[in-house]
This record gives structure tokens, sequence and C-alpha cells, in this order.
């Protein structure tokens, strides 16, 4: 409670009520409007007014009409002003029996109600959402003598909006046009939500939007052009929606909602005018509207189908540059990631597509096989075979199989550039994955091994194809080693082959042989010789001799002695050559 040092007026006072009640504290406006007899200031209508506004202003229903009645005890007569206090507060607390005994009790008292009564009980029925008798009081106001003025028919407007009866509203917009009544942004305001939901209202809409652009009159709800575009759109009215985004940007203070770019965008793009679309979107970028940290994040439908035309017309960059702006707002969004990876690999971006598919992984965003294979083709293209299979890695790490002529396609380049042990690590992969279509390039590759000295890797991949259910043609990989001089990589695999009993020609295991004995390779020929008997094989007795007299030459006699006691147990048997397979062995 103020201390005065000098005694207030009644206006001083009154203004003090008036901003206890602004300030929210409206206790403390009852207080000094209570302590007024104390400081000697005698209460007036100007006082009681004051008041009767603040505890209205909270709802206090009840201590309003004990002090109205205080105030006509006290022998204060209400004035017009009183009256329509009284009304209005009534009829914010939908007190509306209150508010009509207020309003007939006026002329008992000598006051004559005015205009601003009647909109003021006008808007009391609307916020009670009695539209009956609100027009019923609206009605009956050029009969009592009172013109209706614009914040009539806006009040109506506005009741008629809220009640879904759009007709009505618009029929009163007209009328007041017809009058030449003045029409404000609260003419506007109240009829455009209506509007603007309402696709068969979509023209009307439209001319509002015009004729508020040419009033230079902005719309206090600014979300009434989002929702007009949107129900343009709906309609299929593109070019209107076109226009109305256009006007839009015209208003003062008003920034273009990011939704309604998003919308735009959607409905041009499934309206086929994806240019028109790109348009739109060039206008986005460049008003930076979407790096406000309070704009709102759009939704998939709006961003992904400009995305992924621009990534389908050589537009990736652009697109990349609109999604980064989104992944800002924490948008990770599969498709648009995934048109982003095939864009860039189309146009030949492969670095900038790696970089896309890099942040996928760091998300956890999954990836699409397609745009892994995508990838993979165009390091193929520009003949980057090692980046190719680490994009190839990459695709499986991911989750994805790629298709037997993926691996084929990388195996080719790999062993066409000379990485013939990177290809066959990625033949590795391809039968662990149970794809076996591409065994000739396989068997090129084992071949390569073989050829290269890498020996144990080349064994290692022939049995991973036997225990897969294939079996490579080991008579002719032998006999490749023997023309190429590859003696000893050709005995290796010719003991691997017996070892496991695989199906191959004793007339091979003898070209080993005969090879063995030209370089001279007395024990590996004896320890293969050994085992073809073994097995009941038939070889040329003159290279049994001749290997006899090698060995006893270098002084294995004993192993010559084998040699001989193993021909002359096996030279009763058959002599039948030909092949021997026991897979599974």
């Amino acid at each position: 409670m103020p201390s005065f040092s000098v005694a207030p007026d009644e206006a001083t006072v009154a203004a003090l009520v008036a901003a206890y009640g602004r300030a929210g504290i409206p206790q403390e406006a009852v207080k000094l409007f209570r302590l007024m007899p104390d400081l000697g200031i005698t209460r007036t209508a100007l006082s009681y007014n004051a008041v009767l506004k603040v505890i209205l202003c909270r709802g206090r229903e009840a201590m309003a009409r004990r002090i109205y009645n205080a105030m006509i005890a006290d022998g204060v007569a209400p004035t017009l002003s009183t009256y329509n206090t009284l009304i209005w507060g009534f009829g914010l607390c939908k007190k509306m029996e209150s508010a009509v005994r207020v309003f007939g009790d006026m002329k008992g008292h000598g006051v004559t109600p005015d205009v601003t009564t009647y909109n003021t009980l006008l808007n009391a029925w609307v916020r009670k959402g009695d539209l009956e008798s609100a027009r019923k009081v609206f009605d009956e106001m050029p009969g009592a003598g009172f013109e209706r003025n614009s914040i009539s028919y806006n009040v109506m407007i506005k009741g008629y909006v809220e009640a879904n009866k759009v007709e009505e509203a618009v029929g009163l917009f007209t009328e007041m046009g017809e009058k030449g009544l003045r029409l404000s942004e609260k003419t506007f305001a109240a009829l455009m939500p209506g509007l603007c939901d309402d696709e068969g209202k979509a023209a009307e809409a439209r001319k509002a939007v015009a004729e508020m652009a040419e009033r230079r009159l902005t719309p206090k709800d600014k979300s009434v052009f989002l929702r007009l575009v949107s129900t343009l759109c709906k309609a299929g009215d593109l070019d209107g929606a076109l226009e109305v985004h256009k006007k839009s940007g015209q208003f003062k203070h008003v920034l273009v909602d990011p939704r309604q770019y998003g919308v735009l965008m959607e409905s041009l793009c499934a309206g086929g005018k994806c240019d028109g679309a790109v348009q739109v979107l060039d206008e986005l970028l460049e008003k930076g509207t979407l790096l406000s940290p309070k704009s709102p994040v759009l939704e998939a439908p709006a961003y992904n189908p400009v995305i992924e035309y621009l990534c389908n017309n050589g537009n990736t960059n652009k697109a990349e540059t609109f999604f980064r702006q989104l992944m800002k707002k924490g948008v990770d969004d599969k498709s648009a990631f995934n048109s982003l990876i095939r864009g860039h690999a189309k146009e030949g971006a492969l670095e900038a597509a790696k970089e896309i598919l890099a942040i996928m992984t760091r998300r956890g965003v999954p990836t699409d096989p397609h745009s892994h294979a995508l990838l993979i083709d165009s390091f193929l293209k520009k003949n980057e075979s090692a980046d190719a299979k680490t994009a190839l890695d990459s695709m499986m790490e991911h989750g994805h199989l790629p298709r037997p002529a993926l691996f084929q396609s990388v195996m080719v380049a790999l062993f066409n550039d000379g990485r013939v042990q990177t290809a066959s690590r990625v033949m590795k992969s391809m039968i662990e994955k149970g794809i076996t279509e591409n065994m000739d390039m396989a068997n090129k590759i084992v071949e390569a091994l073989f050829m290269r000295g890498h020996v144990e890797e080349a064994i290692g991949r022939v049995n991973l194809i036997v225990e897969n259910g294939c079996m490579p043609d080991l008579d002719k990989l032998l006999a490749a080693l023997c023309e190429k001089d590859k003696v000893m990589e050709a005995q290796k695999l010719a003991d691997f082959a017996l070892d496991r009993d695989f199906e191959v020609s004793f007339s091979t295991y003898d070209r080993v042989l005969e090879a063995l004995y030209t370089e001279e390779k007395t024990l590996p020929a004896y320890s293969m010789l050994c085992k073809i008997k073994h097995k009941g094989g038939v070889v040329d007795q003159k290279g049994c001799d001749a290997l006899m007299d090698s060995l006893k030459a270098g002084g294995y006699s004993k192993q010559a002695d084998i040699l001989s006691r193993i021909l002359a147990e096996n030279g009763s048997s058959t002599s039948k050559r030909g092949k021997k397979s026991a897979m599974g062995a």
C-alpha cells in the first residue's frame, strides 16, 4: 500500500487502482479503494468503475455485484461507463443472466445505452456461444436507434466463424463492404480462420488476402497464410497457393512459416511441378528461414520429394545444402540420405557420397542397398577398384548382401588392376555369403595366387570352394601350373588333392611327376608317387625307374627300396588308369 505525503485526489487513486489491476494484484486495488474514505476522498463513479473493472478481470462476479449494490446504497449514480463495464465483465465471466439484468437496469436508472453497450452485450453472447441471442441483439440495434458499426459486424463474424457457420460470416463481410464500413485488421482476423480451412471458400479467401495486402493490413494471426496455402494445395489450386504465398511476404512483420514452404514443395512435386518446388526451395534457402533456432522442423513429405528430384536431375549439391540445414534441426531421414548418396554417385562426386555414408554410419541411420550398389558402380566406372572394394565391404558391414554380378564386377576390376590378393578377399567374402555363381572368376583368382607364389592362400581358397559345394577344375589348374613351370606349386596342390581324395585324373598326376623329375625334385616326387600308388594309381614305369635311380644317386637308398617294394606289390594289380573321386574324405 503506498504512502502519500500529499493527499491524492480521486483521479490519482482511480489510476492507482487500475494500475494494481494491470499488475495482477487485485487485492491491493480493493484495499486502496476501501481506504479512500479514510484519506478523505469521496468515491464517485470514476473510482467505482475502476475497481469494478479490476475485480471483473479476475472473474470475481459476486464481489462485483456487492460493490455495485454498495455504489447504489452510497447514493453514487452509475454512469454509462459503469453499466458497460458490468456488462463486459459479466460477459467475460459468462454470467449472461447478470449481464442482461444490468442491461435492463440501465433505463430504470435513467441511463440510455449507446452503441458500445450493444456491442458489449453482443460480444458477451458470442463469448457464451449463444449466436441466436447475439443475432437478436444485432438485429435490434437499428430499431433502438443505433447504427451497427464495424465492431458490431466484427463480433458477429467472429462468432459465426467459431461456430463453423462460414456462409453467414461471409454474408456479413459482404454487407460491410456494401455499407462502406471500414474493414480493419480485426475484421479479417475474425473472417480468415473460417475461409482458410474451407476448400469451398478458397476463392473468397484469396480475395480477402488481396484486399488485406491492398489495405496494408497485417493479420494478427499469422498462421492464416499457412492454413490458406494448405487449403489451396489440398484443393489442387497450386497457382492460387503460390499467389497467396507471394502476397504473404508483402506484409510487414510477417516471417513466412517454413512449413508453408514445405506444403508448397510437397504439393508442387505431387502435382508434377517440380521446377516450381525448386524455386520455392531457392527462396527458402535465400531467406535462411530454417537457420532460425525457433523455426519448426519440416515433415518428411515436405522435403523428400524435392530432394529426390534434385538428386535425380544433377543438382545434388543444392539438395545437400538444404538437407544439412534440416540435419541441424535433428532430422536423420533415411530416404533423404540415400537420395544424396545416389545423386552424388551419379554425378561422380564420390568423395561427397562417401562423406554422406560416413554421416549415416555415425548417426546409425539405415542405408539402402541400391545406394551402396550405385556408389560401387561409380567407383568401377572411374577405374577405382580399391575404393569399389572398400564400398563393397561397407555395404556388407551395413547388413546388405551384394548381388552376384556386383561381386563379379569388383573381382574383375581388382584382378585386372593386378590386385589379386584383394580380389581373393572379395572372393572369400562372396563364397562365405553362399554365392557360387562366379566360379569362373574364382578359378582365375586361385590360379593367379598360385602363379604369384601365394600357395597357402590359394590352397585355402580351393578348400573354401569345396566346402561350399563346388569343385574347381583341378586338372586344368595343375596343367596350367606345370606349363608355367610352377612345379612346386603344382606339387603342393597335387598333395592337397591326394590327401583329400579330390577328383583328379591320374594322368594329371603323371604330368606333375614328370615336371618334378625334370626339375630333379626327387623327394617331393617320391612322396607324391607313394601317395598315388597307395590310392591304386598307375604311373609311368620309366619314370619310376628314373626316380629310383635319382634317389640312389642322391643317397636316399632307403626311399628307393621302399618305392621298389611299393611298385612290386602293385605290379599284380590292374593297370587301369582313370579318375578316382572321394569327396568328403
